[in-house]
């Protein structure tokens, strides 16, 4: 196969990729399944679509469609040649705002959609929880509905015309038909191929049967469940006025497509009807409950109320978010410890009318004793709810060791009105396992996202996935619910489907898989020929975890091979700078698979977990994927299971070091400092060393260095020796009650010393007392190549002399957020065992500029008074570190105190220098590329009297070498403010 598939790999105008790496990331999705594919394809077009079908029906194998890869029952999981068009099929191609539909292809982001749209006054509904990376493709797919599909339904409610490419090759077109357009198909006139004449035919001839069409009656799911995704929709499709006694409905095959998992053509192109949009103002009455199916009776009420969202979370799910970063800000509106809260959304035109309909609903609630808290949440608040909430699914893998919250039965749905009792013999069929599930979700379309917490390295975890899986599906058939609401069957469920809707419907089933595709082509293994749901695992039965010696401390995660385990495959790294936030840059500018937090993640999982390597850390596919990870941290705080891939990376290279050897620019780079401490002698020969165009272009071929990028210079002197002179000068007219301290940060020590001086300066005219205390360099350099035994070092010694010293009172204040921050993050997972208290002690009153001033504002120690009252515009770019670590809102807080400055934050992700990563000559062209997804094209926007704000010292080197601007920090801005 290998020869064939170098002839393909030949003949596309895309991509093909069989070696292992490759093959690594796409063996696993969200779900609980693994399976190597034979290959990866990133098509460019319609044609290479063409071949790639060509050579599966030649080559006896079979083909994947895959778009985000966040299917929860491992639907993009398969052996056949995984297709993956979420990087060229991404085009918005037509909109018609007066018929109220878009035409897109399948790799675009549901939510990107929506930005777009937006100028036409419509919107596309069916909103998932993956909505800012998942793509149109996938939800059709999928069936995929969301939080609103109370009122806007689920995609096939929305699908009006797909065009896709049939097993034989031939493109087509399915669209709703007119009695007429519909005999035409069947005669052959409008048909483009013998395989689509078929198609209609055969189709024709199973639903005109009076009986078949009964039998699929009696046995599909209630149709008054909303969200039904079992086998193919054939109960849907009976219903089209061209079949005698149906519903008058005109027939159109995107009713069988949607939900059909890529099992029956290759979708290119998709026509989706679109709303308007709805009213602007929202509301979120979040209603408290002691009791989760208290909570699913207050959902039956809260329903008649005509919300346009009923959401759950139970108290298990609310526990998962105290100890994520990101999430324990969005935890405000909780009072006291629900057992589950009804998040019960109105949308309308003003507050007042928000208002009344919350007022009307407690109202209700109250007279029928359900619920015991009633906050309404509205405005800008009502985001930070609603993240909450999406956060469920990743924050569920947080749970310490192997017992994990596991997708086997989270997509069951049935009547809303039978969903209390269905959840309460649920909980009791639980209960006889010693089971807690988890409940979260849709509770106003009756679908409960149920997780039950067990552990899948044992044999009985997989005894207890199995044996959960088949009394849960008796239940659901009791109820005559679906199995699957909008997550699919795929390899999950496929295997029920027969149980749930009986051997005779069944049969119809899979005849609809072989009309269309005969040779099983497309997606094989789901939905029909289904193998038992217990096999191709991710994690093996009784293996064990691997444990390893690192240098970090992994106790909490209960060691690295678990740290990465943490990754559900939920792809938040795949989101685009469209949606905001940092995590994942390099995926950002290259939008492949290969740069997510993901990829990372799961290469290391294998190869720490499958390798027979001596030092499986010397694998040369984890240093490919690690190779643009640019440490950013923001997994740390994006990611709903807070994988810290920088964390994971650093250690990564440490232990490939001990195999490969240090490289002598990794080295050069961690000990920049030394350098510069050597040189700050000589400042002036060092200055002109690496300003002239000769020597400095030797010195950055020698070492690595882009020829574009200028390297830094030293101060005439350290601040350091002009903070004790100084002092000397100074000190005695300046001294106050309040004593700080400065971290005088390697950074700021040699190259930034102008900014130290001011930040110092800053502090003293403010009414502090400065000192700046023994201690050495961060260690950041280290951390940041890899050099963890440096870095150990250089963090006990700085524990040794400051965590004693620093405290609530007496903080430790920093101006460079990598530096400052390594303090907070690294040193505690780094230091002896003896030294974790004061690392502990230092991290909790090591404070950014920022973030110490913010708090003097707030006590109403520094106040608007102190600063000028001239007008200026600020446009501030966050270092990443500090939105992962810290937060923006200090920054704003700070630049705001002069009562006309106006403070803009620029939405901006990582900069794309990070450190030595931007000055690479490799990493260049991607470090510039993810400057111009934002931060460039923003401030090349701003006029010359805007002023540019950045914290980070990389971040104002790639602002000058991306847009020629002068970005100032932050205190330089404040100081020159002061009256």
């Amino acid at each position: 196969m290998k020869d064939q598939l170098n002839v393909l790999k030949a003949s596309l105008d895309g991509d093909l990729y069989d070696d292992q790496t490759m093959k690594t990331l796409y063996a696993t999705d969200a779900s609980a399944y693994k399976a190597f594919p034979l290959a990866v394809t990133i098509p460019k077009n319609k044609l290479d679509l063409c071949k790639i079908i060509e050579f599966a029906s030649k080559n006896n194998t079979s083909i994947i469609p895959r778009t985000a890869g966040t299917s929860l029952a491992g639907q993009v999981v398969g052996e056949g040649i995984i297709v993956d068009v979420s990087k060229h099929f991404t085009s918005i191609i037509e909109v018609n705002k007066e018929q109220g539909w878009a035409r897109v292809q399948p790799g675009v982001v549901r939510d990107e959609l929506n930005m777009y749209l937006e100028k036409y006054g419509i919107f596309f509904g069916p909103e998932t929880s993956t909505s800012n990376r998942c793509m149109l493709g996938g939800m059709v797919g999928n069936n995929s509905c969301g939080a609103r599909s109370v009122v806007y339904g689920s995609t096939r409610d929305h699908l009006l015309e797909v065009q896709a490419i049939l097993a034989d090759g031939h493109e087509v077109t399915f669209s709703a038909l007119t009695k007429k357009e519909y005999q035409d198909k069947l005669a052959g006139k409008t048909t483009i191929s013998e395989l689509e004449q078929r198609i209609y035919q055969e189709i024709d001839k199973m639903l005109q049967i009076e009986e078949n069409r009964n039998l699929i009656h009696e046995n599909f799911p209630k149709p008054s469940i909303p969200r039904r995704n079992t086998g193919y929709a054939i109960d849907l499709l009976a219903k089209a006025e061209v079949f005698d006694d149906a519903e008058e409905a005109q027939f159109n095959f995107c009713k069988l497509i949607a939900g059909s998992e890529g099992t029956l053509c290759f979708i290119t192109e998709i026509k989706v009807h679109c709303d308007l949009i709805p009213p602007k103002v929202v509301g979120l009455s979040c209603v408290h409950f002691d009791d989760v199916i208290e909570s699913l009776e207050g959902n039956i009420i809260a329903l008649k109320h005509q919300p346009y969202a009923v959401e759950l979370m139970d108290h298990y799910i609310l526990d998962c978010t105290k100890g994520n970063r990101a999430q324990e800000q969005n935890r405000f509106f909780l009072n006291g410890e629900p057992k589950a809260v009804l998040i019960i959304e109105f949308l309308a035109d003003t507050i007042d009318e928000i208002n009344e309909k919350h007022a009307a609903l407690v109202k209700d609630l109250k007279a029928n004793n359900k619920g015991y808290d009633y906050p309404l949440i509205t405005g800008s608040d009502t985001k930070r709810v609603w993240e909450l909430r999406k956060a469920g699914l990743g924050l569920l893998a947080n749970i310490p060791g192997d017992d994990m919250a596991v997708p086997v039965i989270e997509d069951t749905a049935v009547d809303t009105d039978d969903l209390p009792d269905f959840i309460r013999t649920f909980n009791e069929i639980m209960k006889g396992y010693d089971q807690y599930c988890v409940h979260y979700a849709h509770a106003g379309s009756g679908e409960l996202h149920l997780r039950p917490v067990i552990n899948m390295k044992t044999s009985e975890g997989h005894k207890m996935f199995r044996k959960v899986a088949e009394e849960i599906a008796a239940l659901v058939k009791q109820y005559k619910g679906s199995l699957s609401g909008e997550h699919g069957d795929g390899r999950l469920r496929g295997e029920f489907i027969p149980y749930m809707i009986g051997d005779e419907a069944f049969r119809l089933v899979e005849k609809v898989k072989y009309i269309w595709d005969p040779l099983s082509i497309f997606n094989p293994g789901k939905i029909v020929d289904t193998a038992p749901m217990d096999e191709s695992l991710r994690y093996q039965k009784d293996k064990g975890t691997r444990k390893y010696d690192t240098l970090f401390n992994f106790d909490k995660e209960e060691g690295i091979v678990r740290a990465s385990e943490l990754c559900n495959g939920s792809a938040d790294c795949r989101k685009t700078a469209l949606s905001g936030g940092t995590m994942c840059p390099s995926y950002m500018a290259t939008k492949e698979e290969k740069h997510t937090t993901r990829a990372r993640a799961n290469i290391l999982r294998e190869n720490l977990t499958e390798s027979n390597d001596i030092n499986p850390f010397a694998n040369g596919e984890i240093k490919e994927v690690m190779d643009l990870c640019l440490s950013c941290k923001g997994c740390k705080a994006e990611c709903p299971s807070s994988v810290d891939i920088a964390k994971l990376k650093a250690e990564w290279q440490h232990q490939y070091y001990k195999t490969r050897g240090v490289p002598l620019r990794a080295s050069m780079m961690a000990k920049v400092t030394k350098t510069n401490r050597f040189f700050s002698h000589f400042p002036g020969l060092y200055n002109f060393v690496v300003t002239n165009t000769i020597i400095s272009s030797l010195i950055k071929n020698f070492m690595g260095v882009s020829p574009h990028r200028s390297l830094p210079k030293l101060a005439p002197h350290t601040l350091t020796s002009w903070f004790k002179e100084f002092k000397r000068r100074q000190r005695p007219q300046l001294r106050s009650e309040q004593k700080v301290y400065f971290f005088s940060d390697e950074f700021s020590n040699y190259n930034d010393v102008q900014i130290g001086k001011k930040a110092i300066k800053l502090l003293l005219k403010l009414g502090y007392d400065v000192e700046i205390p023994e201690h050495t360099e961060s260690g950041r350099t280290y951390i940041s190549k890899g050099l963890l035994d440096e870095a150990k070092l250089i963090a006990n010694h700085n524990i040794t002399m400051l965590g004693g010293l620093i405290s609530e009172e007496t903080p430790l204040i920093g101006i460079e957020p990598s530096a400052l921050l390594t303090l907070r993050d690294e040193y505690k997972d780094l230091v002896d065992d003896s030294n974790t208290n004061l690392a502990e002690n230092l991290a909790s009153n090591a404070l950014l500029i920022e973030e110490f001033i913010a708090r003097e504002i707030d006590a109403g120690k520094i106040t608007s008074a102190q600063f000028t009252k001239a007008k200026k515009l600020i446009k501030v770019h966050g270092h990443c570190h500090q939105k992962a670590l810290s937060s923006m809102v200090a920054p704003k807080k700070m630049l705001s105190l002069p009562a006309h400055y106006e403070v803009h934050m620029i939405q901006s992700g990582c900069c794309g220098m990070a450190g030595s990563f931007g000055y690479e000559k490799e990493h260049y062209d991607v470090s510039m590329k993810i400057g111009e997804l934002t931060l460039f094209p923003t401030i090349r926007k701003q006029p010359e009297e805007v002023i540019i704000a950045a914290a980070g010292t990389s971040c104002r080197h790639q602002i000058k070498d991306g847009t020629s601007r002068d970005a100032m920090h932050p205190v330089e801005i404040l100081l020159d403010a002061i009256i």
